[in-house]
């Protein structure tokens, strides 16, 4: 039986994701002939650690998820540089911008998002205002952010708060532009962003919120809406993305703001699926990875025929802040009250530490939860909240990250943790990867993160990765 034709139109990193768990499952190419097609010329790159790149902590090539010889060691054909212009649903064919074109019988959508320009006048895109966005944008902002010049950053969500960091940690004088109230409103409650908002102005970044851009003066600076001005020369715009899905618009795929898909990513055309940033779901959340890893593995899980029962039911996101001297996990419900007469919510502020613990129960589990300055803490509730697990009796002591109680379940041991407990959250992990990488020879911590790239993001799950280590070793 000859392969299966498909076609992922889109290397970034739901794409690259995808091509990996395929390879995986058919690492003789003996069910499915793979091509991939993607607009950048290069090779795939984790844009979760672009801000490491521009805080100059990561080099471009550590990024990199891909090395140059991916295609010909697994036998891929991947084009890069260039993009699908429309899709043949009839013929089931694809054309390139190149002038080619690619036969598929699965054809898998992942062309992510993009970077959304406000409407602000003398805002375009150029030397000095650049979305932040690529690989090529991070070139872009260092070569524009000169040594102690004044950068304003438009955004106070994770990436435009992440970016501000890194300017600020390389000299420059970094004010974040926001036009809510506080930052990160979609994750962190008021009290949480105004700690950490003071944190972030302990490391230098400068704000001034609920006040949007009014106008932009090349070489001069901004003027917002209540008439006073910022300088900059430098625009660094993060205020959010929008699907791409002009692809599956022309193809008369139905799209309600992203690709509509069902439990197995399958858009209205049954021979199609999308994931990641373009697609939508009901349990998925955009802009962050994790969604779009898990949907990567059930897509590969169908088109290989591996396990046709697997489907997508949604993903219990976690979002933490990637940003040095910083650690922020926020998950679930984090805008619950204490007037909620379901839930049990405990609070901790200490502006003045520069911490914040908040711990939202329902039933018992953890329904929610915001954790800055407290990583003991957000280590085993993330793992309660993972795992459904119990909340031990001792709530505060599990809020502020102290010894659980004599008889307590222990979150953190690697023994109790499903295969399926995501370790490594940068570069989606779990502890069957692993488990399965030192099996195959990748026997103490470096060789782990070698053949899994598990450490090799935000480093916070160094000690996690070294528990999975000696637990192995102990077997």
């Amino acid at each position: 039986m000859s392969p299966r034709s498909v076609v992922i139109a889109g290397y970034g990193m739901a794409g690259a994701r995808l091509a990996d768990e395929i390879q995986r499952r058919d690492p003789e190419g003996e069910r499915v002939r793979l091509t991939v097609v993607g607009a950048e010329e290069h090779t795939a790159y984790n844009r979760v650690l672009l801000s490491s790149v521009v805080a100059g902590t990561m080099r471009p090539e550590a990024v990199r998820l891909h090395d140059d010889d991916w295609s010909s060691r697994t036998r891929a054909d991947l084009r890069r540089g260039v993009t699908a212009t429309s899709i043949d649903r009839a013929e089931r064919r694809i054309h390139l911008d190149d002038g080619s074109t690619v036969d598929y019988d699965a054809l898998v959508l992942a062309t992510g998002a993009n970077p959304w320009m406000p409407p602000v006048e003398g805002l375009e895109p150029g030397p000095d205002v650049v979305a932040f966005r690529t690989l090529d944008d991070c070139a872009r902002i260092l070569d524009a952010a000169k040594l102690g010049a004044p950068v304003a950053v438009l955004g106070g969500g994770l990436l435009g708060l992440e970016a501000a960091r890194g300017l600020a940690g390389r000299g420059n004088l970094v004010t974040v532009v926001h036009p809510m109230p506080h930052i990160m409103e979609r994750q962190l409650d008021a009290e949480s962003a105004r700690v950490l908002t003071r944190k972030l102005e302990e490391l230098g970044v400068g704000f001034r919120l609920g006040v949007g851009a009014a106008r932009y003066v090349s070489g001069d600076g901004l003027k917002l809406d209540d008439g006073t001005h910022v300088p900059a020369d430098l625009i660094v715009v993060s205020t959010g993305v929008r699907p791409e899905t002009k692809l599956a618009v022309d193809a008369g795929l139905t799209v309600e703001g992203g690709i509509v898909v069902d439990d197995l990513l399958r858009t209205s055309d049954g021979r199609i699926h999308a994931i990641g940033d373009c697609a939508k779901h009901p349990g998925a959340f955009g802009g962050l990875v994790q969604p779009a890893w898990e949907q990567a593995a059930v897509v590969a899980d169908l088109v290989t025929g591996t396990k046709s029962a697997s489907r997508y039911r949604g993903t219990q996101a976690v979002t933490r802040l990637k940003a040095r001297g910083i650690d922020l996990t926020a998950l679930g419900e984090t805008m619950t009250g204490a007037d909620d007469p379901a839930a049990e919510v405990l609070t901790f502020s200490d502006p003045a530490g520069c911490r914040y613990g908040k711990l939202v129960i329902r039933e018992n589990r953890v329904a929610g939860a915001i954790l800055l300055g407290l990583p003991d803490a957000a280590a085993t509730i993330t793992q309660l909240y993972d795992r459904g697990t119990p909340v031990p009796e001792d709530r505060l002591a599990v809020l502020l990250g102290r010894s659980l109680p004599p008889g307590a379940p222990s979150a953190a041991s690697p023994a109790d943790l499903p295969a399926s407990a995501v370790i490594c959250r940068c570069n989606a992990v779990t502890k069957g990867r692993l488990v399965e990488a030192w099996r195959g020879g990748a026997t103490d911590v470096p060789a782990l993160a070698g053949a899994t790239r598990a450490t090799t993001g935000c480093g916070g799950c160094k000690d996690a990765v070294g528990g999975v280590a000696k637990w192995l070793a102990a077997q």
